[in-house]
């Protein structure tokens, strides 16, 4: 009885947990990476009612099933930068967003990480260049001077 006792809640802990990912990124369902909002395990630990370290153990391995494809259950827990207007965007949605900004770009004139700066800048979000460097080469993108093309 114990052993079922305990396979029964930890199915309901995770259904919780999937539950409150869902609620909270709701946007994300309905319209794509781009509106992945910043998410911690504690925020979604003290809704469910258990302690951080059991969400994390509880999403590790676990996979989810969105309108947007499967993604790890970790996936959803993103740090986060404020935008001007105090909202939070996640780190996944600006790297989506600088990702498309180099797609875009010239090549005969790459963009320079500070001229990627500004340009989040003019869409609300502050962030520094040196981030923006990290991001670029996580997406795998080569610094402006070994982009150009001649």
């Amino acid at each position: 009885k114990f052993l079922i006792k305990s396979l029964h809640q930890r199915q309901q802990t995770i259904l919780n947990i999937g539950r409150e990912i869902v609620k909270r990124q709701h946007d994300f369902m309905d319209k794509g990476v781009a509106f992945l909002k910043p998410l911690t395990m504690v925020q979604v630990a003290e809704v469910v009612g258990v302690h951080e370290t059991t969400v994390s153990r509880a999403v590790s391995g676990k996979y989810m099933q969105t309108p947007q494809g499967v993604f790890e259950m970790k996936y959803f827990f993103t740090a986060g930068l404020q935008t001007e207007s105090g909202a939070g965007v996640s780190n996944t949605s600006v790297k989506d967003m600088i990702a498309d900004i180099f797609k875009a770009e010239d090549a005969s004139k790459p963009l320079s990480d500070q001229e990627v700066v500004a340009m989040l800048k003019a869409k609300g979000i502050v962030i520094a260049r040196r981030t923006v460097a990290k991001y670029r080469t996580e997406l795998n993108i080569l610094p402006s001077n070994l982009r150009k093309v001649y």
